[in-house]
């Protein structure tokens, strides 16, 4: 018997031991007024499992209904009723690397995102900091395609934008040459305007390897054309590659690689006008409810510490005087103060809402607002695609996984200065009245939700988007499988995105390539092939990620062998092979202030509230070394001067 067939079995034995009381209405999702849509018959016997992967772009931990948010999500929640919850997932602290590491399976830093784009600083030119997917990379995909799969995609790519015949760029290679089929893509990591009206020319979109302009005449969003806005629009697109092929029965990989919530915050009605009024108090009165209804939901204990928020901010704390000098000494992940580095950057303004004035308040709480309404039309849109499986008789032997590509984004509105003028011109009128509407201009209103409501997104987590605590890297996961028509416990157990990757090729029956790379022993004497293996005459690295199936079918506590270990912006982290202590370093003044690692014990601490290090210091020391390991095993290399994207 096949894996896939082994698996519905599994699934199927499974679920008539469920009881009946795990498929009660999440209490969670109870105020929701929208329905979720009807099931539908399943499909032929016998056939591999289809997948269906959505991801959403910076969703926080607790935006959706199952994972404790207030908006609307009814059918995220109605598929955990027949699915399961995943609460303990990880990924990269950015999307781009989240990105390469789900397409070949193993760690950004070996396939060309050691760095979201290529660096500015001493690592640039060096292997594996090249910005885009590399060609020491395993598409996943392709290994699908060359298994009979249909692969389709719709979304963010955003690692590689050289299409296929072109000029020989230096800019990574677009998604039809690393195996989709189908696919209409928005290159960069953020879309100028929700709404495209893109220029003529202009190189931001494509559509099966070839150039598009969403916007132009005759085109998606321009006369002539279906309107444009990007949850709307990818999800079409999506059902009509599905739609191409389905009478020749062959399963499918589809990828809804969505824009939505990250900014520009745009989004149409009803979803723009739905929320007004529902964040009027403030911050921390949101937060404090998403926990109470986490620790009803299951999702944390009842005697879970969430992150207590960060304190009130309302001045920048001042650089180090050699602070972007020609003789800095910057603090890194290496180097703190008792090896006599001294430097670091400015903080940020953060203000909590009682230091806020009233017009500030009501912008902040509109922002908030519209980024509910993004979220609440994403959960309407992935409604329709599983409707749509549903109508054409898939849903049932389809393997459905949703989740965000990291955590929430905290981007300052003023960069890190007091963004007091610019919320309250954004509340005063004309503005006010104009915003998260399309504004008919290739690019928007540069309109973000800025730190404090990122930290309610990342609510109960410590921390967002570009950081190494877990607000930024523990995402929600929702797992369906196919067959299955009733919940299933929540597991919290240790995963990551590279698992995802392996689970799609073991669902599939495809065994990952194995056969060893000849060496290529440089004039260093480094061997550039070591550790790759051989595929369609590349050497490549192989898949590290371990399938999620042992998992998903009852038969393991666990899949993971050895530590996690995580750099992006001279931020990092390592947590055990058991999933109880997390390593854990930010440059100062996020973190300490002489640079010293933190430590958490995360079975009685994922808030990460209580530094521990202090008190188990030579496991601190143990465990920095095991990262240290890591980042050589991956040609990893700690930047002088950590700074985040923003």
């Amino acid at each position: 018997m096949s894996r896939p067939a082994r698996l519905l079995r599994t699934a199927q034995r499974t679920l008539i031991a469920v009881s009946v009381t795990s498929a009660v209405m999440l209490a969670g999702c109870a105020e929701s007024a929208k329905e979720p849509l009807s099931s539908a018959a399943p499909s032929a016997a016998g056939k591999k499992p289809n997948i269906l992967y959505i991801m959403a772009d910076d969703l926080g931990y607790s935006d959706i209904g199952a994972f404790g948010g207030e908006i609307d999500t009814p059918n995220l929640d109605a598929l955990v009723k027949q699915g399961r919850l995943l609460t303990n997932h990880h990924t990269g602290t950015v999307c781009a690397i989240t990105r390469a590491m789900l397409v070949s399976g193993t760690d950004h830093h070996l396939v060309g995102e050691g760095h979201m784009g290529a660096p500015n600083d001493e690592r640039r030119g060096l292997p594996g900091y090249e910005g885009f997917l590399n060609e020491s990379s395993l598409s996943f995909v392709q290994l699908l395609r060359d298994a009979g799969y249909h692969t389709y995609m719709a979304g963010k790519w955003h690692l590689g934008s050289a299409i296929a015949g072109g000029a020989v760029t230096t800019a990574g290679k677009t998604p039809d040459q690393w195996g989709f089929e189908h696919s209409y893509a928005l290159l960069a990591g953020a879309a100028a305007n929700h709404f495209a009206h893109e220029r003529e020319g202009s190189t931001n979109y494509t559509e099966d390897g070839k150039f598009v302009q969403p916007g132009q005449p005759g085109q998606p969003g321009g006369v002539g054309g279906e309107p444009f806005y990007s949850t709307d629009f990818y999800t079409k697109r999506l059902i009509s590659y599905i739609d191409r092929n389905k009478a020749d029965g062959k399963p499918f990989f589809a990828y809804a690689a969505y824009t939505s919530p990250h900014w520009p915050l745009q989004v149409s009605e009803p979803w723009l006008s739905k929320y007004r009024g529902k964040y009027d108090a403030g911050y921390e009165a949101v937060r404090d409810a998403r926990i109470a209804r986490q620790k009803q939901l299951g999702i944390i204990p009842a005697d879970f510490t969430p992150y207590a928020g960060a304190p009130d901010t309302t001045a920048r704390s001042p650089a180090t005087a050699g602070f972007n000098t020609a003789t800095a000494k910057y603090i890194n992940a290496n180097n703190g103060m008792a090896q006599g580095y001294t430097d670091y950057g400015p903080g940020k303004v953060n203000k909590k809402w009682a230091s806020l004035t009233a017009l500030e308040k009501k912008a902040q709480a509109r922002y908030m607002e519209i980024y509910a309404g993004m979220v609440d039309n994403l959960d309407h849109n992935i409604g329709l695609l599983i409707q749509h499986l549903k109508d054409i008789g898939e849903y049932d032997n389809t393997y459905i996984m949703f989740q965000s590509d990291n955590g929430a984004e905290g981007w300052p509105i003023d960069s890190g200065a007091d963004p007091r003028l610019t919320d309250e011109a954004n509340a005063t009128e004309p503005v006010y009245a104009t915003l998260g509407t399309d504004n008919g201009a290739q690019a928007a209103r540069r309109l973000q939700y800025g730190l404090r409501w990122a930290e309610v997104s990342a609510t109960p987590f410590r921390l967002t988007k570009g950081y190494a605590g877990e607000g930024s890297v523990a995402t929600p996961l929702i797992v369906r499988l196919p067959g299955q028509s009733a919940r299933l416990p929540n597991l919290n157990a240790l995963t990551h995105v590279t698992d995802n990757t392996a689970t799609f090729l073991a669902l599939a029956g495809v065994t990952p390539p194995t056969q060893a790379a000849p060496p290529a022993v440089d004039a260093a004497g480094v061997d550039r092939n070591r550790g790759k293996v051989v595929y369609n005459g590349r050497n490549v690295y192989p898949v590290t990620g371990k399938s999620l199936l042992p998992l998903l079918e009852g038969g393991a506590a666990s899949v993971r062998t050895g530590p996690l270990g995580h750099e992006s912006y001279g931020r990092a982290y390592l947590i055990s092979a058991d999933g109880k202590w997390k390593a854990l370093w930010n440059e100062p003044p996020v973190g300490p202030l002489d640079g010293r690692w933190q430590l958490y014990d995360l079975t009685r601490d994922r808030g990460e509230t209580t530094d521990v290090a202090a008190q188990n210091q030579a496991l601190t020391n143990t465990m920095v070394g095991e990262w240290q390991q890591f980042m050589q095993r991956v040609g990893g290399v700690e930047p002088l001067k950590p700074q985040g994207y923003y």
